[in-house]
């Protein structure tokens, strides 16, 4: 749910207040999608986060720079070497189309200032960043060949050309009346509709409150509307035009109860009216927690990780399917046993390739019951024979084979779902780097280790009970074990789901008992790093660190332990959140 025209231009003044004047100090791009541009102010730093991510493209003022890889993409570098020491020139808005410029002079060969451009669009999946200079393009974050577009392509070298402008109305140079003319014809078209079609601009969003604020319906024909509802738009569209060049008005964001991000603007949003609406005394506020909602910031091989597991799990689980069926089969081997017996009996009686299937009277049988044996015409009955003792014997050999192989893949999914349960812990790359060393010394991830010596080593979350008491929470299960046999007391107390994949969790007490509030505490935290999440009756294994063993050649956060007790729990939601806010 990204801004429209309308509401850009005023970031564009907020941002421009903000960074204008400042050095660009430092440039990193956490992801495929989003660039930092860390700017020195005097007395101040601030990183300007600009993401093109499809969901939610957006650039604002983050008060935290999320982690960077161990080696910056080639975009990246680009960025360092021509705009690294630069001064913001500016960040202007191109017209109200949702494009901003940020221009930054640079010191170029000869003791001479260069201007270079920063063209940042944001228009969905079509949304990109744009180094230019002299109107040409120096590189592009996504690059838009021939194949891609016929109309306008991003290379590097290409001359940039802004997108074709839209024969509308701007609403901060044109009349008023002017405007309000130019929606009366269309008369066939619903008020909001209309909007859209004459104010450059204007999205969903701003056509809709528009209309609320003049008190009328957005789906209202124009042909219907009299000449108060025409003025009631026209004093609706002065109100906006006030709050588009009025600095610290109150940006929203509205949601529903599922906390899914309906909508957001620069301005307050009153058409909104059984949703939660939340307002911010900055934009860039605003869509800081609009990218949180959308989840806009994509940890690099997340997806990519996620998406191989899942593959994983479903090849496992069809296997099991497949071994279950065939086990199912060895347990009827007494069957081909006994239609081998019968057809030997019988086999004097019969002729070679003729019939499909018998039905004699079965030997076994002490009341006379009869027996059907299937025949294969291409055989003789003697070799129909042998075929069967082939597999009454195939069969019991291979079914303690079929129940090991169906052991492990068992375990396998149960080890498939814990590393999938640790993704979605995941927060930082050197968590993601655990998984991909794990999966790539498990087999599972068919690429070289790789050790990067720039990137810290991953934490477990951190919570603190009420009474004061440390809880410490894996997030993955590289982490489980360091959390379990390395950062643990013996008397520490230990809890997992029961039979769930899900996170060790450990309460720092060193033999001492824990309150039953704390020991809750950490029970909730088990279900909720863990895929029983949001269930009701969770069973949650707890005993001492000293009972907790891992077997000799067990994969990463596999353990045995003894001398459990177990707690049945259903979170509550209130004490939960109290919980995870702190990490």
């Amino acid at each position: 749910m990204s801004l429209d025209g309308i509401s850009m231009h005023p970031l564009s003044l907020e941002i421009d207040q903000a960074i204008n004047g400042g050095r660009v100090d430092k440039i990193n791009q956490p992801n495929k999608q989003s660039i930092i541009l860390s700017i020195r102010q005097p007395g101040k730093n601030l990183l300007l986060h600009i993401s093109i991510n499809p969901q939610n493209p957006a650039v604002h003022i983050i008060d935290q720079a999320p982690d960077n890889p161990p080696e910056p993409p080639m975009f990246c570098m680009v960025l360092r070497k021509h705009l690294e020491t630069a001064r913001i020139a500016g960040i202007h808005q191109h017209g109200l189309d949702r494009i901003l410029i940020i221009t930054m002079d640079v010191l170029a060969a000869g003791g001479q200032i260069a201007s270079k451009s920063l063209v940042v669009e944001l228009m969905g999946k079509y949304s990109n960043v744009i180094l230019v200079q002299d109107n040409i393009i120096i590189d592009a974050l996504r690059k838009v060949g021939t194949n891609s577009s016929r109309i306008r392509t991003v290379l590097p070298g290409d001359s940039y050309q802004l997108p074709p402008e839209q024969d509308k109305l701007n609403i901060l140079n044109t009349p008023t009346e002017e405007i309000i003319s130019a929606i009366k014809h269309q008369e066939e078209q619903k008020l909001s509709k209309a909007l859209l079609a004459v104010c450059l601009g204007f999205g969903p969003v701003t056509a809709k409150e528009v209309a609320y604020s003049a008190g009328l319906s957005a789906n209202q024909l124009i042909s219907e509307l009299e000449d108060c509802d025409f003025s009631s738009v026209a004093h609706s569209l002065n109100e906006l035009k006030e709050a588009m060049t009025t600095p610290n008005q109150s940006a929203c964001l509205v949601m529903d109860s599922n906390k899914k991000l309906l909508a957001t603007a620069a301005f307050p949003l009153h058409y909104y009216t059984n949703e939660t609406v939340i307002l911010f005394d900055s934009i860039s506020k605003m869509l800081a927690k609009a990218s949180e909602l959308s989840g806009s910031y994509q940890l690099p091989d997340r997806d990519r990780f996620k998406k191989l597991i899942k593959n994983e799990l479903h090849r496992a689980e069809n296997k099991v399917s497949k071994l279950k069926e065939d086990i199912a089969s060895a347990d009827n081997a007494e069957s081909y046993r006994v239609k081998a017996d019968n057809l030997m009996t019988y086999q004097y009686q019969l002729k070679d390739r003729v019939d499909k299937s018998i039905t004699v009277p079965d030997i076994y049988s002490e009341t006379g019951e009869k027996i059907t044996i299937e025949l294969d015409q291409r055989l003789s009955v003697s070799e129909n024979v042998q075929a069967y003792y082939k597999r009454y014997d195939k069969l019991k050999r291979g079914r303690s084979l079929l129940e090991e192989q169906l052991t492990k893949c068992l375990e396998d999914i149960k080890y498939l779902a814990s590393i999938d349960a640790s993704l979605e812990s995941s927060t930082t790359i050197a968590e993601i780097n655990d998984i991909k060393a794990e999966l790539i010394t498990s087999g599972i991830l068919r690429e070289s280790l790789k050790k990067h010596a720039s990137i810290k080593q991953s934490q477990p979350f951190k919570f603190t009970a009420p009474d004061g008491t440390q809880i410490l929470v894996g997030k993955n299960n590289y982490q489980n074990d360091r959390l379990t046999f390395k950062v643990s007391n013996p008397g520490d107390i230990w809890l997992h789901t029961q039979e769930i994949p899900g996170s060790h969790v450990i309460i720092r007490c060193d033999g001492e008992d824990p309150s039953e509030e704390t020991l809750l505490s950490a029970a909730y935290l088990a279900v909720h790093f863990s895929h029983a999440a949001n269930s009701s009756k969770v069973p949650v294994d707890y005993t001492r660190c000293r009972f907790v063993k891992k077997p000799s050649g067990a994969k990463p956060g596999f353990v045995i332990f003894t001398n459990q007790s177990t707690l049945y729990v259903t979170p509550e939601e209130a004490k939960l959140q109290s919980l995870l806010t702190q990490s």
